[in-house]
């Protein structure tokens, strides 16, 4: 499925209709909506409550649009960015605790991620936020019941890792209804909990990100793990020569523009398959399979060479290649 990264908390609150289809095979229910300008999905056994899961994923868009969405004007994050204080700003415990995995996830990178760059996102015409950036991410303090900037004008853009964190919270909410065994798509995110009904594993597709090429570069295998995409065949333009993106470099203060069309990151967690894939994406074709080899992390590079794709994997994702 393709969706837009920035057009995932664009606010739509399309989100009142669902369906439930009877999956490939009798024992499988697929249970589906509209959310954030995208669209989520889930596959369980035929036994499931549709109604029940309708109602906890719905739930969680809900709330993480009206925290983390830079296109609500009520949202926290907008409201943050707007006041021109140091002082102290409350935030809730679910932005706090996004914000502080990305900051993690920051310097772990060395500033790859950076989720105070939005107003260079929007500068480029991928975002709401247009103001220039102010300090970095270094530069925000976090606190128990809120954050404060360090420059007045800072503001934070958590498109980059706010769809993971609203996976980890959608595949939470279906275990309190008492499910273990799923699979949970999210804006081309996916995560995935124990073994489809048959004892198989859920399986996934890997776009290949190639212009008028609708087909899987590979088919990856999940039980427990979150696997996350960031690209640049969706949200991106070309003028004047130049190849223009929606992910920013922190070193050039400008879109990432290499040979690398695409990166796929498996973790634990969605928020941090998430955040970790923009990150990678930003280092680029070279420095970013280099970086990922070095910190063992779990990754599939996928890179423009002429008319084809270069293959460059980390880690164990070869591990789950089921096909590819």
């Amino acid at each position: 499925m393709r969706f837009s990264r920035r057009g995932f908390l664009g606010g739509s609150g399309a989100m009142l209709v669902a369906t439930a289809l009877p999956a490939a095979g009798s024992d499988l229910l697929q249970i589906e909506g509209p959310a954030f300008g995208a669209g989520w999905r889930v596959r369980v056994g035929s036994g499931a409550d549709a109604a029940a899961v309708v109602r906890v994923i719905t739930g969680v868009i809900a709330s993480v649009d009206a925290a983390m969405s830079p296109f609500r004007a009520g949202s926290e994050i907008s409201v943050f960015n707007r006041a021109e204080t140091l002082d102290w700003q409350p935030l809730s415990f679910q932005t706090l605790t996004t914000i502080a995995e990305a900051q993690r996830i920051a310097d772990q990178t060395q500033g790859a991620f950076d989720p105070t760059l939005g107003g260079l996102v929007g500068r480029y015409g991928f975002g709401p936020i247009t103001a220039g950036p102010e300090g970095a991410f270094r530069d925000l303090t976090v606190g128990a019941g809120g954050a404060r900037k360090a420059h007045p004008r800072q503001t934070l853009d958590l498109c980059g890792i706010a769809k993971g964190h609203a996976l980890d919270r959608c595949v939470a909410a279906l275990e309190t209804l008492g499910l273990r065994r799923f699979f949970l798509e999210l804006g081309g995110e996916v995560a995935a909990r124990g073994l489809k009904p048959d004892g198989t594993v859920w399986r996934a597709a890997v776009e290949r990100p190639l212009p008028g090429q609708v087909a899987p570069q590979c088919v990856v295998g999940l039980t427990n793990e979150a696997l996350a995409t960031s690209g640049d065949l969706i949200n991106s333009y070309a003028l004047a020569g130049h190849r223009y993106n929606h992910i920013i470099n922190p070193q050039l203060l400008a879109p990432s523009d290499t040979a690398l069309a695409s990166v796929s990151v498996f973790a634990a967690r969605a928020i941090t398959a998430d955040a970790l894939a923009t990150a990678l994406f930003a280092m680029g074709s070279e420095q970013g399979p280099a970086f990922a080899q070095a910190a063992g992390l779990d990754a599939l590079f996928l890179s423009r060479d002429g008319p084809r794709l270069r293959q460059d994997i980390t880690g164990r994702f070869a591990d789950w290649i089921i096909w590819g």
